[in-house]
């Protein structure tokens, strides 16, 4: 995670170099507040549109991105923190916009006298941005209002994740409308300078990226379609585990990653990790857990042959660690990647020293059952702690079942305040940071 902040706080003073070094005007002599209030006002929309512009060409899950931000996880995280950056600055643009009018109507500020404007060099062109300023300051301030609603109805975690799936391809909408107002009120002069090659590249990228997510084309060179083959019922765990059959050509995956899988176009793509080794016979497999309204009715909703959509595969939580020695810790539901690296291995071993540890509020005996055949024929121990009967799992009694722990990386899928607490013991008794992988399985 520090990576993704040093990148997110890079870009930030990237962008505000490029202002610096385009930006001509002498600070020390800013005559009044409207003269700070309008240099203000283009650092601020500089720097919102830079971080919109990334978190759009984020929205549209580029591929050649992915590795460098250390899987879709990070760079759906990054892609909040920019989206949350850009709720910020456009909030404080706007209120610098607003706020001088309102009080040079309450007469807490007095206008200053608008002096003659400076003579302009190939005057059609300007001049023509110079008349667009009027339209291009309405579209923004509505598109504004829409992409304020949008942002935080994506922050409110309450709000329906159907509904939040469809509302938020509205800020492409939005973004759009927001490029128009950048281009005619970045000021004329910056477009000729440093500022303005960099800004034009990355709203172009941008609006290529919202074309797409309006398209709905996002993920359409990693989808395949399918059918749904099996399904497996495990009540007392609220689990319900679907295969699906490939109907295209799925290019295979690495036990770990996860696919977004569509089973009712009304509810949109869900993340599921993916629960079973790539066979090459064109079948995967997802255990769901009953954990939200839509996934609750799975049970009753989804039957064998119904049709599908599979879009990956996606992630970094590859199991390819430096250490010939790992401790895997997979919390509830979090045991899924684990399955399948349990029967790639058994097909064919890594050589590496593995231990297991699954840590279940709910004790399922099938399930169970199933785990530690999968566990045996990989040559993995296998430690169940049933919370009940055996407490809870800690960084203590984890060193304390691996005695060579200090020679181990650790790849830890659950929830994540037990993923982060049992980072924050191990790195106490001396594990570097490095060593502990865990996935931030957050879309929203």
């Amino acid at each position: 995670m520090r990576s993704l902040h040093r990148y997110f706080w890079l870009y930030l003073l990237a962008l505000s170099g490029l202002w610096l070094a385009t930006d001509a005007t002498p600070w020390s002599t800013a005559p009044n507040f409207f003269a700070w209030r309008a240099v203000l006002m283009q650092y601020g929309g500089v720097l919102a549109m830079g971080v919109m512009s990334a978190a759009m060409v984020l929205a549209a899950r580029p591929a050649a991105v992915e590795p460098q931000l250390g899987g879709l996880d990070k760079m759906y995280r990054l892609h909040k923190w920019l989206g949350i950056a850009a709720l910020v600055i456009s909030v404080s643009h706007w209120l610098l916009a607003k706020a001088p009018k309102w009080m040079v109507g309450w007469g807490w500020l007095q206008r200053p006298a608008r002096g003659p404007r400076p003579e302009l060099l190939d005057a059609p062109v300007q001049q023509f941005f110079q008349s667009q300023r009027g339209w291009a300051e309405g579209v923004g301030e509505w598109a504004f209002y829409g992409a304020l609603v949008l942002m935080v109805l994506a922050l409110v975690q309450r709000f329906p994740y159907r509904y939040f799936f469809k509302t938020h391809h509205l800020m492409a909408v939005a973004y759009l409308a927001l490029v128009a107002h950048s281009v005619f009120l970045l000021r004329f002069e910056d477009w000729t300078g440093l500022l303005g090659p960099a800004m034009a590249a990355l709203m172009a990228a941008g609006t290529v990226s919202a074309v797409l997510v309006l398209r709905g084309r996002v993920g359409a060179g990693r989808t395949v379609r399918g059918q749904v083959a099996a399904l497996r019922q495990h009540p007392a765990l609220d689990v319900l585990e679907v295969d699906v059959q490939c109907g295209g050509r799925w290019p295979g995956h690495v036990p770990g990653q996860f696919a977004f899988l569509t089973l009712h176009e009304g509810e949109g793509h869900h993340p599921y990790t993916i629960a079973s080794a790539w066979n090459g016979q064109g079948t995967i497999t997802f255990i769901i857990k009953a954990l939200g309204d839509y996934t609750r009715t799975l049970k009753d909703r989804l039957r064998v042959g119904d049709a599908v959509r599979v879009e990956g595969p996606y992630g970094r939580f590859t199991f390819d660690g430096p250490c010939r020695r790992q401790i895997w810790v997979g919390a509830g539901i979090g045991i899924t990647p684990f399955i399948a690296r349990l029967q790639a291995l058994a097909a064919a071993p890594d050589g590496r020293a593995i231990d297991l540890f699954h840590p279940t509020s709910v004790y399922d005996e099938q399930a169970i059952g199933l785990l530690a055949r999968d566990a045996e024929a990989a040559g993995v121990p296998l430690h169940v702690l049933w919370s009940e009967r055996d407490g809870l799992l800690d960084a203590q009694r984890l060193v304390a079942a691996v005695p060579d722990w200090e020679n181990a990386d650790i790849w830890f899928c659950g929830p994540a305040p037990f993923g982060a607490a049992l980072k924050k013991g191990l790195v106490a008794l001396g594990m570097p940071e490095s060593r502990f992988h865990q996935e931030v399985f957050q879309m929203r």
